[in-house]
């Protein structure tokens, strides 16, 4: 089992790594700003969803995939670009943020948000080199399940991820409830999204560097 002083080490680097502007702050502030508080927490559950199955793949080595074959990085990376720039025409061409059929509730609507994030974050290869990266800085084979202290790891990452990014949110969605709140704005909440979602693509696609 992972000792105090790694946890520790391990904790003031999540910190320091999640308090610096990023594109899952970004993506999450955006969609605060835009859509509101219940949306900015799916979003990051979908995010947190996402390193989890990171961490899973760096504990099994499928990580490693990215380092030994190049093409599936990039497939991975143009495959996530694509997807935001879907995101991103989607939101224009919808007259709702969310368009779903009539009668859908409002947790379906969280779903869909939690999707997206959760997508987002599994087509973004980068993500699964970072924890490749990182995790086994912190990692001790004789200190019990590899898997299990990897696991240990990501709970603690996104422990910190949920106060930072939730004061994040909060913020936001005052923001965005005192901008948008009255409605009078017509579709800037969408172009605002989209305009998020299209820069992210550009930045995955055209940033080739590891």
């Amino acid at each position: 089992m992972l000792d105090v002083h790694a946890l520790l080490l391990f904790s003031l680097a999540c910190l320091a790594l999640t308090a610096t502007p990023g594109p899952d702050m970004l993506l999450i502030a955006s969609r605060s700003i835009a859509q509101g508080r219940s949306a900015g927490f799916a979003t990051l559950a979908g995010i947190q969803a996402g390193t989890y199955c990171h961490a899973l793949a760096a504990a099994f080595g499928l990580s490693e995939l990215f380092l030994l074959v190049p093409v599936a990085y990039d497939a991975v990376r143009y495959a996530g670009a694509a997807y935001l720039l879907f995101l991103a025409w989607h939101a224009l061409r919808s007259n709702q943020l969310l368009a779903l059929p009539p009668g859908e509730s409002r947790s379906r609507s969280t779903l869909v948000v939690f999707r997206q994030g959760l997508l987002t974050n599994l087509l973004n290869p980068k993500m699964a080199l970072f924890v490749l990266a990182l995790f086994p800085q912190f990692v001790r084979t004789d200190a019990g399940s590899v898997a299990l202290q990897v696991m240990t790891l990501a709970t603690v990452l996104n422990a910190i991820g949920l106060i930072v990014n939730g004061l994040v949110i909060v913020l936001a969605s005052r923001v965005g409830a005192r901008f948008f709140g009255n409605g009078n704005l017509g579709r800037w909440p969408q172009y605002l999204l989209a305009t998020v979602f299209g820069s992210l693509a550009l930045k995955l696609a055209f940033d080739g560097k590891r």
